[in-house]
């Protein structure tokens, strides 16, 4: 089985603006993803984005809204050699009833290992909220915590992933 390298997305591969990303505009590549993507990708990481979209719940924007910015991601990586396995999001918000999907909830995670066939116990999720820890220790993958906007290579050096 292979690890999984779980990231989580606004603060970790875009930048956190202190309000939801509503806007392909808005949806700014934070320094390192590109270079911190291709060298897990390198080291055999299944890298994987796990995010939590409440703003479709909200009415803020919609699931086209997030595909473009996916598509984007998708364009930056593919343009630099490299790629993400998959991208897994949350539309639910929590004020509009519970879900399994949204982290601290797991599922998302879970969706991914048994997808792509990865090995929890030796996987690790990034993110710059405690529900982002929470959600990898739910299914016995590590959890690291990172201040929001940090550089993911600098992450991924420090860590001893890459």
């Amino acid at each position: 089985m292979r690890n999984g390298l779980f990231l989580d997305r606004d603060g970790v591969i875009n930048r956190e603006r202190g309000a939801h990303t509503a806007d392909i505009d808005q949806f700014e590549i934070l320094p390192g993803v590109v270079e911190g993507i291709r060298a897990a990708t390198a080291k055999g990481w299944v890298v994987v984005v796990i995010t939590n979209q409440s703003g479709i719940a909200l009415g803020l924007y919609d699931h086209a809204t997030v595909a473009a910015m996916h598509a984007r991601l998708h364009a930056v990586l593919g343009a630099a050699g490299t790629a993400v396995a998959d991208i897994l999001y949350c539309p639910h918000h929590p004020d509009h009833g519970r879900c399994l999907c949204r982290k601290p909830g797991g599922l998302l995670l879970e969706r991914a290992v048994a997808r792509h066939g990865l090995d929890p116990v030796g996987s690790v999720m990034i993110g710059d909220r405690q529900r982002d820890v929470d959600a990898a220790t739910s299914m016995g993958a590590r959890g690291i915590l990172v201040p929001a906007n940090r550089d993911l290579m600098d992450t991924l050096r420090t860590n001893g992933l890459v």
